[in-house]
């Protein structure tokens, strides 16, 4: 009986299903180029692996570079856990002694200010024994020696609520050496002073620094300082005077005006308002080096 071919299956090979991606396919398959396949396989040959030295000279260099690294490492360490007191100990000393001169420079200020007051009530004494209780009042009130009370005006200046550095090249207030047109600067309340006085105020404090034919308005860095006294905005300014009369001559004036143009150029606030009562104090120190009172005797000692 003769021998039957084998029966072949009709069906067709199953697809695989990345076959469209033959491109990705084969980068997967051969991820490594094979260049450095050669290349390794070369060195393999050759017993030049990247594993460990295979010479007993070469595996001790290695661990005597080891055991020189992990000495560096421990020495330092070391040094950092015993040099780490003796810093914290310089430092609690550096701020100690910082705290200490704080307070030496405060018990110092604290005794300039009670001689400064002898010194105050010794001139007023001085004044009433040589021209009368009236005359030394006065004379009190028109140095500044004296604090004061009465109707007047409460000007308050602020800086501008978001002042920023810099400004326009040709602004008058950058080329005068103004960094910020948004801060007051020193020459601004010079001008607002000098505005009262001519208005017709009577006694002028700044933040509670009493302004007297010496004082000085000056700037340092960003800050104000009323006789080298530095203030912080904003700026309260009490004139006494006659209230309704002082304010409106004020803002009437040059000056008055000028600080209305801060106001609405450069974002500046101020506001005035008339007082029935505003109390200035003495200023802290005023101290004549030149002047000498005018008497009959003094005249007649000089034909």
């Amino acid at each position: 009986m003769p021998q039957q071919p084998p029966v072949r299956s009709s069906a067709a090979r199953p697809r695989r299903p990345d076959a469209s991606m033959s491109l990705i396919t084969n980068v997967m398959d051969h991820s490594l180029d094979d260049g450095y396949a050669e290349a390794a396989a070369r060195k393999r040959a050759q017993g030049q692996s990247g594993g460990m030295p295979k010479t007993l000279r070469a595996r001790l260099g290695l661990a005597g570079g080891l055991v020189l690294a992990a000495l560096v490492v421990t020495v330092g360490a070391a040094q950092a856990r015993v040099t780490a007191p003796v810093v914290a100990k310089e430092r609690q000393e550096l701020i100690d002694r910082i705290d200490r001169e704080t307070a030496d420079a405060d018990k110092l200020e604290s005794n300039v200010d009670k001689l400064r007051d002898d010194v105050s009530a010794r001139q007023r004494a001085a004044l009433k024994a040589s021209g009368g209780s009236g005359q030394a009042d006065l004379v009190g009130v028109l140095s500044g020696a004296t604090a004061v009370h009465g109707p007047g005006v409460k000007l308050v200046v602020n800086d501008a609520k978001e002042a920023s550095a810099g400004g326009d090249v040709g602004n008058p207030r950058e080329t005068s050496g103004f960094s910020d047109t948004g801060r007051v600067r020193d020459h601004d309340m010079q001008r607002v002073v000098n505005g009262l006085w001519a208005s017709g105020a009577e006694a002028i404090s700044i933040n509670g620094q009493r302004l007297t034919a010496l004082s000085a308005i000056r700037a340092a860095g960003d800050a104000i300082l009323v006789d080298n006294r530095p203030l912080v905005p904003p700026y309260t300014v009490l004139a006494v005077g006659d209230g309704e009369r002082l304010s409106s001559r004020f803002q009437d004036s040059p000056d008055g005006l000028y600080l209305h143009a801060l106001e609405e150029n450069f974002d500046i606030r101020a506001t005035i308002s008339t007082e029935s009562d505003v109390r200035l104090p003495a200023a802290p120190s005023v101290i004549v080096r030149t002047a000498q009172p005018y008497t009959e005797k003094t005249e007649k000692g000089t034909s």
